[in-house]
């Protein structure tokens, strides 16, 4: 254990002096475990957040890329890493996932983590294989029950966002269609532009491109709100078009290892808050169609309340689905 840590320790054993004993608190560089490779959504997301950390910290934040496993080796790597606030945790709505997922989890949530406030929000989008006679959602509906478990549905992978989506749209519907998973965004959406499966529920920030390019088409979004995004001013939400209350959208977390001094959660809150109001960070999150989150789960107690509400709403829909890994 650093000396830090032992300063906090023994901070926290005396009366009236842990403020003062994580004080120094940061006194060398930050690391950002990403538990996805390099250049994916939440590489980027984790990036932006690495550049508007800096300056509350007053301290360089590295990223370093843990990928694997739909996320569990780089969550599993932060959930044991010595619990000092030098190495965090940025993942999306896996977090909340994974746990109904694999059967075999080296680690718990929430139980093993220190939340410590929700960074931005990502609704997703319906899209179809250019060739699919439907051109509205009302249609959809008419031609996925027409065509029963015919329908192929891709996604980029066991817990992906697109895997998680089409579980839920699967279970608004009440059918079944037929899952075909590859290795990321990238093939799958090759596959959809080419013909060669039929439906995708995918991140906005991912499709848009492919929407403006009129490579695909678009049936809703998965969101609540409409998205103010020139690809999608004219493109309702599947709650408005007759999914009632359909809201999926992709979230990212902070986090640090469970028995991380209060002190030093503290600073890292702070200094979280601080990133988020950043108006750079807030331009590159808008363009991308997300949304910094600036409600009380921003707050370590709202994002560990909405973290085990998350757990137990996907936990269900999984189950009925009765998907997992080893």
């Amino acid at each position: 254990m650093n000396n830090t840590v032992w300063r906090c320790v023994a901070g926290l054993a005396l009366a009236g002096s842990a403020t003062l004993a994580c004080a120094d608190f940061p006194e060398k560089p930050v690391t950002l475990v990403v538990p996805f490779a390099a250049g994916g959504p939440s590489d980027k997301i984790a990036r932006d957040l690495a550049e508007a950390l800096r300056k509350p910290l007053g301290q360089t934040v590295i990223i370093e890329n843990a990928a694997g496993a739909g996320g569990t080796i780089g969550s599993a790597k932060v959930a044991r890493a010595t619990p000092d606030g030098y190495t965090l945790l940025v993942h999306h709505i896996g977090m909340a996932t994974a746990p109904a997922l694999y059967r075999k989890l080296g680690y718990k949530v929430p139980e093993d983590f220190e939340p410590l406030g929700l960074i931005n929000e990502a609704p997703s989008v319906l899209i179809g294989k250019p060739t699919l006679a439907a051109n509205s959602f009302a249609e959809l509906r008419q031609w996925i029950a027409s065509n029963g478990g015919k329908v192929n549905l891709a996604n980029a992978g066991l817990g992906s966002a697109s895997h998680l989506c089409g579980l839920m749209f699967q279970s608004a519907l009440k059918t079944n269609m037929t899952p075909v998973p590859y290795k990321g965004t990238a093939p799958a959406m090759t596959d959809l532009i080419g013909g060669q499966v039929d439906l995708m529920c995918e991140q906005a920030t991912n499709a848009v491109p492919q929407i403006e390019g009129k490579k695909v088409k678009v049936y809703g979004i998965t969101s609540l709100q409409r998205l103010p995004l020139p690809a999608l001013k004219d493109t309702a939400t599947l709650s408005e078009s007759g999914l009632k209350d359909f809201n999926v959208q992709v979230w990212h977390g902070l986090y640090a290892p469970r028995g991380t001094p209060p002190e030093v959660l503290a600073k890292l809150n702070a200094a979280l808050r601080t990133a988020l109001k950043d108006a750079e960070l807030i331009k590159r999150e808008e363009a991308l169609g997300l949304t910094v989150v600036a409600d009380d789960r921003l707050d370590p107690a709202g994002h560990k309340k909405f973290l085990i509400a998350e757990k137990a709403r996907w936990s269900k829909v999984i189950q009925d689905a009765g998907e997992y890994a080893d």
